[in-house]
């Protein structure tokens, strides 16, 4: 297997070194196979085949597993069934958000496999292997060491092995990028991953499935990659202090209640599990789930796969795209675009008559046959189909030879200003191919032809978008730096470029923010670059579609694939372009913002009750005799002022540019309803005095003003009304209203004299009042702090 770099301070390999890396290492200790007559299906079945265990992949027994026993979940059922045990039932409807929540995860990972595993059988190769001197068809995972594998135009090549007859054109661009085609004749090595793009050969297997070199790339992607993610790296901050504190807060209030004040076990329990449900906010974990599964799906219909939910986040937040330029930016197809004639002669029409009857499969020969709207009238009596060592392809009629190729390939004695326009096109990305005409031992050039790679539909529209939102483009390929550059001008991107080959690695880090096109770039560097920019505190996205991509696809913040790209590449993505759809990509960026701007604006709703049960923990040990709250209550509450105004608001289009850290922002929006609810239970329990109430009062009360206090506060989420966000809160209003009057029995809710009623009148008066106060006092500290 050839050796692999992935440290940062080892030295960048370029495609000629990795390829004479191979041919150092390359040796096998058993003897050699006969081309004509290969293995016998005994011998192939005693040997080493080709299998690469794929340890990216997820079993759906593991999907259900990390979804279902993750800490968040078993503390939720610990405490449903603590309730259980009381035999109060009603109280275990909190569990219906911790289960939704389970439910969507599981969905939305199983159904990304599903697609994936799809793609991959589509993608299913089979190899033509001699076998007991008979051509035969095997999936490539059956084909062993020692096997002879017959090469033809078309074919993927799945092993690493050794040309032993024939000769074929390579290309390797899936591996280095590189869009050239290089020859392969007996004894030269060739790589899995590559491509036979012309002629056939029969090559040997030297190394078969973990020993391969596209082994050693895979090895990178398959490593476990943690995609970073403002949104749920804030969520589990929340969620860790929240889940790490209830343990020591409820054994305390279990045996203050218990144990100091007598409570029945009921009575304990049931206390107990209020506080610490109310100091959990499921509901925005729930939340933000269902908005992400709600993204992926409107996703889904372009055509867009999404991988890992929070890389839709992370996208609106990236300020940097790489982009590859083959198979990405470009559709890795050449059409003609131009011809210039020196002679009268019909240039189609010889075209037609050279290009019906040669043998040429490459992207130049399909480009020209195109390009062509002529039926041939002649048929060549011989033909010479394209090889490197003349670098063109010739057909005879006559005593006239018709040539097409490199120009200083066919002509000894090259024109200066041919050649000179030749240099000026290859400088604007284009590639020139001269037709000339044999006759009589003279040569006479008779047209050059323009050939230039082929932009994706609205590449131009989709780079130029990404620009007017202050995201850098680097456009980065294994090709020339003057085409890349052409391509990426032709794109709206017109910045400098370097060639890769020629920088040290210690320069890299500087380089990749001085310069926006980058061209004879490494797979390696590829990688390097995105961590240079990673270090530079930038958000970086990769788009790429070959095994060469892999590695900076892992590193990169967020990574999309080509859904025709190579497996590896698809495996690794967070997003899987399945129709290669390019202009799909402002799509993923405005649902991205979608859900930060909706999510950060709703999230206070969820974490004024995490702070409040927090402070009314508190306030319960040291001062409180019971809880004030049973958990069927918070449930109204929680339903009617949060979850289900939550989640309207957080399905609404919005697609402003994402400001603020998300922790501090909804942090600071939640800190007033919290104080207000901690203060209307402690005005509540000093009235309590004056004005003596049961337990079962008191919990009413505090009940009803938390859930004024949470309507205040979904008030102010809800600015700037829009028809929708009125019928909302008004009905939310409503529908509590009736809740506490007409169901209170279902709600443990105590009926309340007159004097009480107008307690609680007065300070359901105040909250609004309390709440505009530090509202505004909040918002002149932003205001400053910006």
């Amino acid at each position: 297997m050839p050796a692999f770099h992935t440290g940062t301070g080892q030295a960048l390999f370029s495609a000629l070194s990795y390829r004479n890396t191979f041919e150092v290492c390359y040796n096998v200790a058993m003897k050699k196979t006969d081309p004509a007559v290969g293995l016998s299906e005994q011998e192939a079945a005693k040997r080493e085949k080709n299998i690469i265990r794929d340890e990216s992949k997820q079993s759906y027994k593991s999907i259900f597993l990390q979804n279902t026993f993750t800490f968040f979940n078993l503390v939720n059922f610990a405490l449903a069934a603590l309730v259980f045990l009381t035999g109060t039932y009603r109280n275990m409807l909190f569990m219906g958000v911790v289960i939704s929540n389970m439910v969507i995860g599981i969905v939305q990972e199983i159904r990304a496999k599903r697609v994936l595993d799809q793609l991959a059988l589509i993608h299913q190769e089979k190899a033509h292997v001699v076998r007991e001197g008979r051509v035969r068809a095997i999936p490539v995972s059956e084909i062993a060491q020692g096997d002879i594998v017959v090469l033809r135009a078309g074919d993927q090549i799945s092993c690493d092995g050794t040309i032993v007859s024939g000769g074929v054109e390579c290309s390797e661009a899936m591996l280095t990028g590189e869009s050239d085609a290089i020859e392969k004749r007996p004894d030269d090595q060739v790589l899995s991953g590559s491509f036979v793009i012309a002629g056939s050969a029969r090559m040997e297997v030297d190394q078969v499935g973990e020993k391969t070199y596209i082994a050693g790339i895979l090895k990178e992607a398959k490593r476990n990659k943690r995609y970073p993610s403002q949104l749920r790296d804030s969520l589990q901050k929340i969620i860790k202090v929240c889940t790490y504190s209830i343990v020591p807060l409820g054994l305390l209030l279990f045996g203050k209640q218990y144990y100091l004040y007598h409570d029945s076990w009921n009575e304990a329990i049931l206390g107990t599990v209020a506080a610490l449900i109310g100091m959990i906010p499921e509901g925005l974990v729930i939340l933000t789930s269902i908005a992400l599964a709600v993204s992926s799906m409107k996703l889904a219909r372009r055509k867009v796969l999404v991988q890992e939910l929070y890389c839709i986040e992370t996208l609106a937040r990236v300020d940097v795209l790489c982009c590859d330029k083959t198979g990405t930016l470009t559709k890795g197809k050449m059409k003609v675009v131009g011809t210039e004639s020196f002679t009268n002669e019909d240039v189609v029409q010889i075209l037609a008559n050279m290009y019906t009857y040669l043998s040429d499969d490459n992207a130049t020969a399909q480009a020209i046959r195109a390009y062509v709207d002529k039926k041939a009238d002649r048929k060549p009596d011989s033909t010479v189909p394209f090889q490197s060592a003349i670098k063109c392809s010739k057909a005879a009629f006559g005593n006239t030879t018709y040539i097409c190729g490199a120009y200083s390939f066919i002509f000894a004695d090259p024109d200066k200003d041919v050649m000179k326009k030749i240099d000026q096109k290859a400088r604007e990305g284009k590639r020139v191919l001269a037709l000339a005409r044999e006759e009589d031992g003279r040569l006479t050039l008779l047209a050059l032809l323009f050939l230039q790679d082929i932009l994706r539909k609205d590449a131009r529209k989709i780079l130029d978008y990404f620009q007017k939102q202050d995201v850098q483009i680097k456009i980065i390929s294994g090709d020339d730096p003057l085409t890349v550059a052409a391509i990426a001008k032709e794109a709206g991107v017109a910045g400098r470029f370097i060639d890769m080959s020629r920088v040290h690695e210690t320069d890299l880090e500087e380089l990749v923010e001085q310069y926006d096109i980058f061209g004879r770039v490494a797979p390696e560097q590829k990688k390097e670059m995105v961590l240079a920019l990673k270090k530079k505190k930038h958000t970086v996205a990769m788009t790429g579609d070959g095994v060469n991509d892999v590695m900076a696809l892992k590193e990169a913040d967020c990574s999309i694939a080509m859904g025709s790209g190579a497996q590896a590449a698809r495996n690794t993505a967070s997003l899987v372009l399945l129709k290669n759809q390019f202009e799909a990509m402002p799509s993923i960026l405005k649902e991205g913002r979608c859900v930060i701007n909706n999510i950060q604006r709703t999230a206070s709703l969820f974490l004024v009750k995490t702070m409040f049960s927090f402070f009314l923990s508190a306030l319960t040990l040291f001062f409180l005799s019971s809880y004030p709250f049973q958990p069927i209550q918070l449930t109204l509450v929680s339903a009617l002022a949060v979850g289900l105004p939550g989640f309207v608001l957080t399905l609404e289009p919005d697609e402003k540019r994402v400001k603020g850290n998300f922790l501090r922002t909804v942090i600071s929006r939640a800190v007033p309803g919290a104080v207000c609810v901690t203060l209307c239970v402690i005005v509540t329990k000093v009235i309590g005095f004056f004005a003596p109430m049961s337990e079962e009062q008191f919990s009413t009360i505090c009940t009803i003003l938390t859930g004024v206090c949470e309507l205040c506060v979904l008030y102010k989420t809800c600015i700037p009304f829009t028809p929708v966000r009125k019928v909302l809160w008004l009905a939310m209003c409503i529908v509590f209203g009736c809740s506490v009057v007409f169901l209170k029995p279902v709600f443990y809710l105590a009926y309340l004299p007159l004097d009480l009623w107008l307690a609680a009148l007065a300070e359901g008066i105040a909250i609004p009042y309390l709440l505009f106060l530090m509202y505004r006092q909040i918002e002149k500290r932003h205001r400053k702090d910006e």
